[in-house]
């Protein structure tokens, strides 16, 4: 029986250089909530037809992200490995628009908060539909997890 889903997501932490309060509990946000709701259907089908759910790990080697795959019991099932390099201006531009963003709830008017927040979701939205784009015949994923695993990818790109 079929259960596409993500049961666990971990970070290759050898990856992660520095992160600061906000952005650590972004990644604890979209932990949490990628776990509570998320659909991750790899489409390779494996000899045993095993459907989910899966244990991910993600990491970046060499300027690509490397998707672990692994079954419920941590064997591997496989890895998709996808170049990062239409994803440098998005993550770039995601940064400075956090940055704003949390100088904003600090020191700006509810208005100027609610229209740097629009377009960090904007951002954050366009690059989601661009990952669904580039895992398409890899891995069907529905938007929120796609938003959620663009975060976790930020995250990854972190150097301090």
């Amino acid at each position: 029986m079929a259960d596409p889903r993500i049961i666990d997501i971990k970070l290759d932490e050898r990856t992660i250089l520095w992160r600061n309060a906000d952005v650590e509990q972004e990644r604890r946000i979209a932990i949490f909530d990628l776990l509570e709701d998320n659909h991750f259907a790899p489409q390779r089908v494996h000899p045993d037809g095993y459907a989910g759910p899966y244990k991910v790990v993600l990491r970046v080697e060499e300027g690509r992200l490397v998707i672990e795959i692994n079954r419920q019991d941590d064997s591997p099932l496989e890895a998709i490995i996808l170049s990062l390099g239409r994803f440098r201006r998005p993550i770039r531009d995601y940064f400075a628009i956090c940055d704003s963003y949390y100088q904003a709830i600090s020191n700006a008017s509810p208005q100027q908060i609610e229209t740097v927040d629009m377009a960090r979701r904007a951002i954050h939205n366009d690059a989601a539909d661009m990952l669904i784009e580039r895992l398409e015949g890899k891995i069907k994923v529905d938007f929120d997890t796609a938003r959620r695993l663009f975060t976790l990818i930020c995250v990854l790109h972190i150097k301090g």
